[in-house]
């Protein structure tokens, strides 16, 4: 069993308490560390292949913008309550930053925000146009970092900004000499940087840089990355700044949690992420896919407990009414379901033979299930009578397996009290039949 200590996030605070710049009252902040228990081996097997080779990667730190960007997906809106448990559960599973919302869009979201920062352990953010009212708004609400952002592309500069690319660079420095003024950790974005002439990125960059900017948010706003280009784009920034690297990748071409990876393995820090990858149009990389791809695939790390991911992914779906798709990586209902059965043989002897083996339903939370249908074997059929409590011999097993798969063909669900039926029908004796009824 591993244990993570996971370090003291220290907040801007006044004897020993946090100032809430818009009421002028102080709350008690907690200060002492926490220690979280890895119940699971984040390994299960050494393995060969790409498994057996070398991390690229040495840390990872999640931003998360469910609350933000996630709430920005068509149809979808989080009540206070909702967003409270949310950033609750969030923040119980070790998440780095929680960016809690848009505090200038209403004085409900200002709330929202403000409560959220007042009562989490996480790095709290909230989001900010390069526009004085906004940063205010920001500061106000209390939060530990003011994530700032300006279009950089000259389409979006000309047909949505409808500014220079010289008033971009001059709003984005001011705004964050404003927050460093204030005391508080900036991040700037320059808003979509993939579609951005990347002599004015590098200009815009060293001007927020020399400014006193701490992270460089780089944004995939579009979804055009892909993976190798987005590291050359990581890496270029790099060079330009002292400040460290954040990455925001959108789904458009189902590219972003990839983008999000080859960004870490370039050099960036930290990635923004959302709970089931929801967010603007097709979506943001995917929390549960990018802090697991680190941990199983790359090896890091990463202070978070993996274990509440597939309850966390069940709030979230709830709450936005967006449905997880059944084949969705990790918390759709299909990631650890086997039916074919040459696989379900195999994991029913062992389960790493077709599941990753460094990811396992228990390190998310999950459960496996053996999927009664059209494509069934012996195997499972076996074992799911041997769950509910019939004993049956070879034969009556190939019978039943028959009788599965005529019904699966049909488009017909095998539950339990299917197969129950089936069992019946053949005659196959149950753990609780009384000697009278065997005999019969």
């Amino acid at each position: 069993m591993v244990v993570t200590q996971h370090p003291l996030n220290v907040r801007d605070t006044v004897g020993g308490k946090r100032l809430n710049r818009s009421s002028g009252t102080s709350l008690t902040r907690c200060l002492t560390t926490t220690r979280r228990i890895r119940r699971v081996p984040r390994r299960v097997e050494f393995f060969q292949g790409t498994l057996a080779q070398q991390s690229e990667i040495e840390d990872v730190r999640i931003f998360d913008t469910t609350l933000r960007d996630g709430e920005q997906s068509p149809r979808t809106s989080f009540s206070y309550e909702e967003k409270r448990d949310i950033a609750e559960t969030l923040d119980d599973m070790g998440t780095h930053v929680i960016e809690a919302g848009f505090p200038v869009n209403s004085e409900a979201e200002f709330e929202a925000v403000a409560d959220i920062a007042a009562s989490t352990d996480a790095t709290t953010c909230g989001l900010a146009r390069v526009v004085d009212k906004d940063i205010e708004a920001a500061l106000d609400s209390g939060v530990d970092m003011v994530h700032t952002f300006v279009s950089t592309s000259d389409v979006q500069l000309a047909d949505s900004m409808h500014a220079s690319r010289e008033e971009a660079v001059e709003r984005a420095v001011r705004s964050v000499e404003h927050v460093r003024d204030a005391g508080v950790e900036v991040m700037f974005s320059p808003m979509d940087a993939t579609r951005t002439d990347e002599d004015f990125l590098i200009e815009v960059v060293e001007a927020v840089s020399e400014a006193g900017v701490d992270w460089i948010n780089l944004p995939d706003t579009c979804g055009v990355a892909t993976p190798t280009r987005f590291a050359r784009m990581v890496a270029t920034v790099r060079e330009h700044t002292d400040a460290r690297i954040d990455v925001h990748a959108h789904d458009d071409f189902g590219l972003a949690s990839a983008n999000a990876m080859a960004g870490f393995e370039a050099g960036a820090a930290q990635a923004q992420v959302s709970v089931n990858g929801i967010g603007e149009r097709a979506g943001n990389a995917a929390y549960e896919e990018v802090v697991m791809a680190a941990e199983s695939l790359y090896g890091v790390d990463t202070g978070i407990d993996t274990t509440k991911i597939t309850e966390l992914a069940r709030v979230v779906e709830a709450a936005s009414d967006i449905p997880v798709p059944a084949n969705k990586p990790v918390v759709g209902r299909n990631a650890f379901s086997h039916e074919s059965g040459i696989h379900a043989a195999g994991v029913i002897e062992n389960a790493d033979t077709f599941e990753p083996g460094v990811m396992t339903p228990e390190m998310v939370g999950a459960t496996r299930e053996f999927v009664l249908g059209k494509h069934t074997g012996t195997h499972s059929v076996r074992k799911r009578l041997a769950d509910i409590g019939f004993d049956p011999s070879d034969a009556e097993v190939r019978e039943v397996t028959r009788r599965v798969k005529d019904h699966g063909a049909e488009k017909e669900r095998v539950d339990d009290s299917t197969l129950e039926v089936f069992a019946r029908d053949v005659g196959i004796t149950h753990e609780d039949d009384t000697e009278e009824e065997v005999r019969a």
